[in-house]
């Protein structure tokens, strides 16, 4: 795949991976192509759910594909999804691999321990538990040494979704294990929270905006 392509709506030239692929159906609907890998002809928009919504209302795809097709009007939303569900299952295989931890007692000792390299608390669980947990970051990052690397936290997803990605009930706290299946989640987890240009991810006390 080219490295740099274009975007239909803003007409900038970028990385292939800060965009994402549209392809027509034979029935004329647009079909997000994640993994630009579907045949026919494609058309590419950055990776936010405004420009999405921005190539829907304006026809760009049927000028961008030279045919007539019908973008579902929630365009933005089925991608948002398919984001959602990429990062959930690069969440549950983690979980399979034996890389994630649950519990709130469990992630603290991971914390203290220096093993946990991402941290995930529900966006519907208790405060209270979050603040326990970032306590304990400080307390590392004050008497853990200059090499002590906070782990990165990952907001915004229920308890519900964090509960069937793991497989468990009730599932309010959770870490990764530094390693690659932490890598993969947490790219997934970026690209869906970029899309959907929501804060919700940060790391060494630095908020990344996403």
């Amino acid at each position: 795949m080219p490295s740099e392509r274009t975007c239909i709506v803003t007409r900038r030239t970028g990385p292939a991976e800060g965009l994402i692929r549209f392809v027509a159906a034979p029935d004329g609907s647009v079909v997000p192509d994640l993994k630009a890998r579907l045949p026919g002809r494609g058309a590419w928009v950055s990776a936010n759910a405004g420009a999405v919504r921005k190539a829907v209302a304006k026809g760009l795809f049927a000028r961008a594909m030279k045919r007539q097709v019908r973008p579902d009007p929630e365009l933005d939303k089925l991608v948002s999804d398919l984001l959602k569900t990429q990062m959930l299952g690069a969440l549950g295989m983690a979980m399979r691999a034996g890389s994630v931890i649950t519990g709130h007692a469990k992630v603290e000792a991971a914390i203290r321990s220096a093993k946990a390299q991402i941290l995930i608390h529900a966006s519907d669980g208790a405060k209270e538990g979050w603040r326990k947990l970032e306590s304990a970051i400080r307390a590392m990052e004050h008497g853990g040494g200059t090499e002590y690397l906070p782990p990165i936290r990952v907001h915004g997803i229920s308890a519900e979704d964090l509960g069937l990605a793991l497989g468990r009930e009730n599932v309010v706290h959770a870490a990764l294990k530094h390693g690659r299946m932490a890598a993969a989640f947490l790219e997934a987890a970026q690209k869906w929270r970029r899309f959907e240009g929501a804060a919700g991810i940060d790391g060494t006390g630095e908020a990344l905006e996403l």
